[in-house]
């Protein structure tokens, strides 16, 4: 990883898009600080699309699709993607698997859930299980005791005996019955919404992508200006990000969004309850 000063400006310049995790990227000890919040903002006036791609759930990400200063957002690690049409009052969504199928998953879900809970002592499901359409997110240390490696593993294994994927947040594992990912959904996302392929690397290296974690790593290895906040060194990853800022959480998102406004003096109107505020122009 190089830290987050070696990116050159003129490619900083040319980023048109930012995807974010959330949990100790935009967060820092489970809170989202204002810095954040006006960061997002900053980024939308000065003509980027920002499209936070969580692991978060459906009812948190419709949320943040309605009152965030976001284009869309993706979550439960690559099972939707949502994205709040504000002059039309409509939510647009595009999902991995139809309903019939995720119907299903959830009764091979709960079952597994009692096995992990049985098998893993001191693990918890997560408090924002209720709140999911997907995956079952067990937890590790948001609500619970903190829980070592090797337990954290045991959950992973069992996922996977279950013939489910298993990716590990700075917070859960999470599992579902699939093969999508962040990084399949928003190929769907950023091409539904945008029209952009993200497949051609004109595009790709226009894109930055910023996170900290593990479930990550499929973002990190595709995106050739993919970021990581400082605690991401928490973690032995294989694929890690090319850069690297020197502040963790919140704030390291902030260096970042600063080193990508520094070159842009123009701002514009926020969008926020205006589709045409900003321009074409602006966001090409």
């Amino acid at each position: 990883m190089h830290p987050l000063r070696a990116f050159p400006a003129e490619e900083r310049s040319a980023v048109t898009c930012v995807l974010t995790d959330i949990d100790d990227t935009l967060t820092t000890e489970g809170l989202l600080p204002s810095t954040s919040l006006a960061a997002m903002e900053e980024l939308v006036m000065a003509g980027l699309h920002v499209v936070p791609v969580t692991g978060r759930p459906a009812g948190w990400c419709d949320h943040i699709a309605r009152m965030w200063p976001v284009d869309a957002v993706i979550g439960e690690n690559g099972a939707f993607w949502f994205s709040y049409d504000r002059e039309a009052r409509r939510m647009r969504s595009g999902f991995a698997k139809p309903a019939p199928e995720r119907r299903a998953d959830r009764a091979r879900l709960n079952r597994l859930r009692e096995t992990i809970l049985a098998e893993v002592p001191g693990a918890g499901v997560a408090s924002d299980q209720d709140y999911r359409v997907a995956d079952l997110a067990i937890d590790f240390r948001e609500d619970v005791e903190p829980l070592g490696k090797e337990a954290v593993g045991r959950i992973v294994s069992l996922f996977e005996e279950a013939g489910a994927t298993a990716k590990v947040s700075s917070i859960h594992v999470n599992g579902w019955f699939g093969h999508y990912d962040k990084l399949s959904m928003t190929r769907q996302c950023l091409a539904t919404v945008f029209g952009f392929d993200i497949d051609d690397p004109s595009t790709a290296d226009r894109i930055v992508f910023v996170g900290d974690s593990p479930n990550d790593q499929p973002m990190f290895a595709f995106f050739r200006n993919a970021v990581g906040v400082a605690n991401v060194a928490e973690f032995a990853l294989e694929t890690p990000p090319r850069w690297v800022t020197r502040r963790k959480g919140a704030a390291g998102f902030r260096e970042l969004a600063d080193s990508l406004l520094e070159h842009r003096a123009e701002r514009q109107t926020p969008a926020f309850g205006k589709s045409d505020a900003r321009t074409d122009e602006a966001r090409r």
